[in-house]
């Protein structure tokens, strides 16, 4: 069963969204939180396997919580709840690091998946909200910007997979570009991470984007 923990300043939205995780067998709302505070309060209390965390709420926002529980080593994978696509705070939240971001008026189904996807460990990367949000807020690198000493570590297939993972793809479409199978591809993607001491494939976009290894609108 995934624990979940809901973090939103209005009532009315927190119960909908606990009504229709509910409705799914093998998701549990074990608690809810109506501001930042709460939420670090809450999170770390109950522990839960996924916090769904609203950007802007009162006495502290989702950006600063969400900085704050992974910094503290949290087990909880964050999840941002957003009204517009191209917020730029979730980018921030991004930054902070949360596992993804998902939209207010998601159906039932999106948001379930979503809470299972970085349950299971993974990211959220919604190829048509999250390369438009990168795109628009990590398309100038700062002069001299690059990637990180560590990154020399990485072999070119690594390189090449962290270039597609920066694009948004899934593993099962970076296997179909680079002809490997998905297993490979896997194991590619936990040594990107592991080399780079990154969190996740979240981070990994961040990254590349502001190191400039991949510029907005770029295919490769």
């Amino acid at each position: 069963m995934i624990s979940v923990l809901l973090a939103d300043d209005q009532e009315l939205v927190r119960e909908g969204l606990r009504m229709m995780l509910e409705a799914e067998g093998d998701i549990s709302v074990v608690g809810e939180a109506g501001n930042g505070k709460e939420a670090l309060a809450e999170a770390r209390r109950l522990d839960p396997d996924v916090v769904l965390m609203d950007v802007r709420m009162p006495e502290l926002d989702g950006i600063e919580a969400t900085r704050r529980l992974v910094e503290a080593g949290a087990r909880a994978r964050i999840l941002v709840l957003t009204t517009f696509d191209l917020d730029e705070y979730v980018y921030q939240a991004m930054k902070a690091g949360a596992s993804g971001f998902l939209l207010k008026d998601a159906r039932r189904e999106q948001l379930a998946g979503a809470v299972r996807t970085v349950a299971h460990g993974d990211s959220l990367l919604a190829p048509s909200i999250t390369r438009r949000l990168i795109e628009d807020f990590c398309s100038r690198p700062l002069p001299g910007a690059g990637l990180p000493e560590v990154a020399a570590d990485l072999s070119q297939r690594e390189l090449e997979v962290l270039r597609l993972l920066a694009r948004g793809l899934s593993n099962a479409e970076i296997a179909h570009e680079l002809y490997v199978s998905e297993t490979t591809v896997k194991s590619h993607v936990a040594r990107v991470l592991m080399k780079l001491g990154l969190r996740d494939r979240v981070q990994v976009v961040v990254l590349a984007y502001e190191s400039g290894l991949i510029r907005a609108g770029s295919s490769a």
